[in-house]
Order: structure tokens, then sequence, then C-alpha cells
């Protein structure tokens, strides 16, 4: 990298080298037409990411020592049509559930959905009104498992109905996991989800909320996928759903979840203005 000063989330050579394998090849299988290897180092393409990721800035706003934007977004898109991102992401969730003494692929998986506001530059049709919370931009939908770990992404207009998001979600979490045999969701989910997940051998469980329970309480097994949220919203840029494309909202969860799972494997943490001296190493 050139030198310049760090910023708290800058990859440490640690993290660097859980993304550098799936990078160099996908660079090796995509030599520059010219024949040289490129003028931007691919680990500040990636530093720059995340660090938009992070702050929630606007691509032209991206600090003038990263590389610029124009090559950033490059990266990031082509990544994004080319599954890259998610490829990371899904080597790096493997390693985590190593780590914590599980099988590589999950047995079940919490499905919930979140609806965020949208940006002006969002395009009409991939945005809308969700009825239930009166809220307009566009709903996330995930699949996570019990160490709250993201499974599978589906990002659509608010206005599409829970139902259509939970079946989009279980088809893609039976064609990657065919180890889930079970799914956990919330009463939003209605009977053809269930049907649906049946006919893929998973069993689609509604978790009631105990009608004797006052104020907030976390509902059993499916709170994880509501913590996932609630740690996916540190990053800025999810905070509003900003990207022009759904896929991009997709490519910026996995990446989020990327930063949160390298620093989960290295034990590293990201500094917070509490503690300005403290970096990550």
């Amino acid at each position: 990298m050139s030198e310049r000063q760090p910023y708290p989330s800058d990859l440490s050579d640690e993290r660097w080298e859980l993304i550098r394998p799936v990078i160099a090849s996908w660079k090796g299988q995509h030599p520059s037409v010219s024949g040289h290897e490129g003028r931007y180092d691919m680990r500040e393409i990636v530093n720059a990411i995340l660090y938009q990721a992070r702050t929630g800035c606007q691509w032209r706003y991206l600090p003038h020592d990263l590389p610029p934007y124009t090559a950033v977004y490059y990266y990031f898109a082509t990544w994004r049509d080319d599954g890259i991102d998610q490829t990371i992401h899904d080597l790096l969730r493997w390693q985590v559930r190593e780590q914590a003494g599980r099988a590589e692929d999950p047995s079940a998986v919490a499905l919930d959905t979140q609806t965020v506001h949208s940006s002006l530059n969002a395009p009409a049709d991939t945005t809308g009104l969700d009825p239930g919370k009166k809220s307009r931009g566009r709903k996330r939908g995930i699949a996570s498992d019990v160490l709250g770990l993201v499974i599978a992404v589906v990002v659509a207009a608010a206005g599409v109905h829970d139902n259509a998001i939970g079946i989009a979600l279980l088809d893609k979490v039976a064609a990657a996991n065919p180890s889930v045999r079970t799914a956990w969701t919330d009463a939003g989910f209605k009977n053809a989800v269930a049907a649906h997940g049946a006919g893929l051998g998973i069993e689609v469980e509604v978790v009631q909320r105990d009608p004797h329970t006052c104020g907030f309480a976390p509902l059993p097994k499916r709170w994880v996928a509501e913590q996932v949220f609630g740690t996916l919203m540190l990053h800025r840029r999810l905070a509003r759903a900003y990207e022009a494309r759904p896929a991009s909202s997709e490519s910026m969860i996995y990446w989020s979840m990327t930063d949160n799972m390298t620093r989960r494997l290295t034990g590293t943490a990201t500094s917070t203005w509490r503690d300005p001296g403290q970096r990550s190493t």
C-alpha cells in the first residue's frame, strides 16, 4: 500500500490475508488488456469499499488518499456481477463456523425482513410502500444461522410482501445450503412460505410472541436475525437504501458482513470515537 494515515476501517495484514487469495485468483483470471497488473493495489480498493460501507459516504466523497472513486466503483460493480463479493463472504462464514466448532453449513436458519427508506437516486420501480410499517423504500430479507451469520440475502421494493421475500430466501438457502432442514420465522410470513419450504424439504416454524409478555422481548430462536440487522446498522451505508440497484444493496450487505467476519476471525475491533487513540491491529 502507498504511505498514508490509516483509517479505522482499513484491513490489517491478518484480515487482508483472509481475503487476498480470492481477489488474487480473480485478478489472475481477468488480466488487463494491455498486460499490466493494474494501477491500483487491490487491498486499497477493498479498503475503500469498507470505508464507504462503514462511513456511508457517497462514491464521489471517498477520500483523495484512497483510489479514485471511479476505480473503486468499477471493482465493486464487477465483483458484484461476478459474485466475488459473495464468494469471499461465504468462505469467511465457513471459517467462522469452523472456528466456533460448527459444521460448515447450518441445519437451521432464521428469516426476517427490514424496511429502510430509499434515497432519491433509487429508481421508482425498485422502491415501494410497506403498508404495514407505512414506510416507503426497500425491504431487506435475510436468512441467518444461530451464530448471527448471513446465509442468504434478498433486497426488493418495500411493497413486496414478506411471503415473496421468504420464498426467495428459501430458494437461495436450499440451492446453496442443502443441509438446512428448519427455518424459523415470525407471523409476518404466511402459509405460502411454509408450503414452499415443505416442497424444498425445509420445515418452516412460526415463532409466536408470548401473549402474556409485556414490552419488548426477544423471540426465541429467531431473535438472532434481528441481531444481525442491528449489527449491520453499524455500517452507515446500510442506514438507508442508497444504492441505485437492489443487487448493489445486497453486495453492500455482503461486504459489511465480510468486515465483521474478518474482525471476528482475527480478534480485532474497530476504533471508536470514545477511544480515538486505539487502532485495530
